[in-house]
């Protein structure tokens, strides 16, 4: 697998990162949403370097221009609900972009270490030949966006995959990198060295989709 942690640059997204990591402003949910939409609009950037593009003849009102335009059949899935926002951020840049939607949520059975991927709920139209950009802020152990894979290729078969996440832990990225093949792009903003007891990025910023909706009763 191929990746892309965009940390590595110093650029204007460590003033989204640093933002969405402290907890005294992480607490506006409007102001978290609206730096995870920021952050996948630079990623969309970042991402669309890597995309097919072929010339085109442009009439302006003076006269005739060549342009390079991407060709690409493109659909972005987000792993529900904290892939919303960056879904958004993906989908202002990729405005052309067919979309997919899936639930994929931890169930701990019997304590808060152990836990297994459900896969509930799926709205995906074909994929066969097309790019497919799954969308998941958090790449934890990455066990979601395994699973969110597996439930989507009943659908057809991608011409190429780009998974996009805002943070990962190294654990997350080798476990996406065993299970993806060697052509498959990961674009992040960064990753962090390790996980905790309970599957958590570390330092990473606490629990996205509590942060950007509220937090819920199920655990």
């Amino acid at each position: 697998m191929q990746i892309h942690n965009l940390s590595k640059e110093n650029t204007i997204l460590n003033v989204f990162m640093s933002e969405l990591r402290d907890k005294t402003i992480q607490t506006d949910n409007m102001r978290f949403r609206r730096n995870i939409e920021r952050i996948g609009e630079i990623l969309a950037y970042e991402l669309s370097k890597s995309l097919h593009f072929k010339t085109k003849t442009v009439e302006t009102p003076l006269d005739t221009t060549e342009i390079s335009l991407p060709e690409n059949d493109i659909v972005i899935c987000s792993i529900l609900r904290a892939g919303i926002p960056l879904h958004n951020g993906l989908l202002n840049y990729f405005d052309a972009a067919e979309n997919a939607f899936i639930s994929a949520y931890r169930h701990h059975k019997s304590s808060p270490e152990s836990f297994e991927i459900v896969v509930e709920y799926l709205a995906c139209p074909s994929l066969e030949n097309k790019t497919l950009i799954l969308a998941d802020p958090m790449l934890a152990t990455g066990q979601s966006m395994v699973a969110t894979y597996e439930a989507l290729k009943p659908f057809g078969t991608p011409k190429e995959i780009h998974l996009v996440s805002v943070i990962g832990a190294e654990e997350g990225v080798d476990y996406v990198s065993n299970h993806f093949n060697e052509n498959t792009h990961l674009w992040i903003s960064t990753i962090d060295e390790k996980l905790n007891e309970k599957g958590y990025i570390v330092p990473g910023l606490g629990d996205a989709g509590d942060l950007c909706f509220g937090q819920k009763l199920q655990q």
